[in-house]
């Protein structure tokens, strides 16, 4: 961070003075990911100077790292030739993504100065699904053709290599674009000049439908080790690629969205520093009432059992105890099964085998926790026998409860069509809470007979 700042200084000093090549020096020797770094944090008046002194191979690529903001300020900023020049030098997906970030009339500067099958293309993938590979996809891939030597797929990869995202891979296809095979320059590389494409290239192709979820690109990204992944339409015709950084976005976004979601928040795309307070605030209250008003069904069933209370006023006590225990246990349970689906090593077929193992599981914790609190509440507390026994056997079976319940609610949230880390801490802990004053007052008065 502080070679961050001692640059963006450096920047500033030399842009004030004057010395606009010792900037452009400063900069192009930056990777782009680090030059749109020092451009986000750069005084507001330095940005457009500083952005139009980096060459013209860098811009392009500094500019798709920029944050939304930015993005949006220099557009404004832009000639129409400037605008030009950095659309035409995005990567198709980059352009999508920069569309669907910017208001209506920055959208509409920027369409104006596309060509219209640019235009088309963006169009036909702004159309698929928010959700769906189709929309993560890009169209700047390399084709060849069976019939091909290695040595003609030489020269295409290097005549049309420079609009390419990737050229490591190359997807074979028909004249109707059907994909037959994949080759890699590595297999280019190690093969005669003379061999054809189609005696070379791997048949056994993996690739995902437009319309697949892109959160299960993600996860075959991870199995099979993939740099690109081809994606088709319904006849097989391959229509783009979705590349590893696209897809790491991708994981990234479902991360923090589930994370949010886990915390009891509505999702946000914005990073925090740039959501106003009030949008912050319509994100936080509606879980914060609707678990406020889930809430007061605890304050219910103490008020139903206050008599009790009044009577063994020291069963009070330990109400926050048995009901943190509860769900702390139930958090556990409901975050390690929600990881578990979210890489698609749990199904909803092994549930009983899970509520099973975190039985289990919950017997062992929760014994431990009834003898070490029954030791606790007898030589240290000194209370009476029943009223320690009433403690532990509630803190044994409520953790068995909270165990279950967190385990079993995120399967079946799944099973029905719903996230399943909307049923993590905050909203299983309520549950538990709830249960574990019931199952508490009852043992009380059963042991008590109050």
């Amino acid at each position: 961070m502080e070679e961050l700042k001692d640059i963006i200084d450096e920047l500033v000093n030399l842009l004030d003075c004057g010395k606009i090549y010792s900037a452009k020096e400063c900069l192009s020797n930056l990777n782009e990911a680090d030059i749109a770094a020092v451009l986000e944090e750069i005084p507001p008046k330095y940005l457009v100077k500083a952005f139009r002194i980096l060459p013209k191979g860098i811009a392009a690529d500094t500019f798709s790292f920029l944050d939304s903001d930015t993005q949006e300020t220099l557009i404004k900023a832009f000639s129409d030739k400037e605008l030009r020049d950095v659309i035409n030098d995005l990567f198709m997906d980059d352009t999508v993504d920069l569309l669907e970030e910017m208001p209506a009339s920055v959208i509409k500067r920027i369409l104006k100065h596309t060509d219209p099958q640019t235009r088309q293309i963006i169009n036909e993938i702004m159309n698929y699904p928010e959700d769906s590979a189709g929309s993560i996809m890009t169209t700047e891939y390399i084709s060849l053709k069976k019939n091909m030597t290695v040595e003609q797929s030489f020269e295409r990869i290097r005549a049309i290599a420079i609009d390419k995202e990737t050229i490591y891979t190359c997807y074979v296809t028909n004249e109707q674009s059907v994909l037959q095979g994949i080759v890699t320059v590595k297999d280019l590389l190690l093969a005669q000049y003379t061999d054809t494409i189609g005696d070379i290239m791997e048949t056994n192709i993996i690739s995902v439908n437009t319309l697949e979820d892109k959160e299960n690109v993600v996860h075959m990204f991870d199995k099979y080790d993939f740099l690109a992944m081809p994606v088709v339409d319904k006849e097989n015709r391959l229509v783009g690629i979705v590349t590893f950084d696209d897809a790491m976005e991708v994981l990234q976004d479902e991360n923090t969205e589930d994370i949010e979601k886990m915390a009891a928040i509505m999702p946000t795309d914005k990073p925090y520093m740039k959501t106003s307070v009030f949008e912050t605030f319509k994100k936080r209250i509606p879980w914060l009432l609707l678990l406020m008003i889930s809430a007061t069904f605890t304050g219910t069933i103490i008020k139903h059992y206050e008599d009790a209370l009044g009577t063994y006023v020291v069963l009070t006590a330990f109400i926050p105890m048995l009901m943190d225990t509860a769900g702390n246990a139930g958090s556990q349970a409901s975050v390690t099964i929600i990881r578990g689906l979210s890489l698609n090593e749990i199904e909803f077929k092994d549930i009983f085998k899970i509520q099973g193992k975190e039985f289990l599981v919950a017997l062992c914790c929760g014994t431990t926790l009834a003898l070490a609190n029954f030791v606790k509440l007898i030589t240290l507390d000194g209370l009476a026998m029943n009223i320690a026994f009433v403690v532990c056997g509630t803190l044994l079976l409520v953790v068995i409860v909270a165990k279950f319940v967190g385990c079993s609610l995120p399967i079946i949230a799944k099973k029905i069509g719903f996230d399943p880390a909307v049923m993590a801490s905050p909203f299983i802990t309520t549950i538990v809470d709830a249960i574990s004053l019931l199952v508490y007052f009852q043992i009380a008065s059963h042991v008590l007979g109050i």
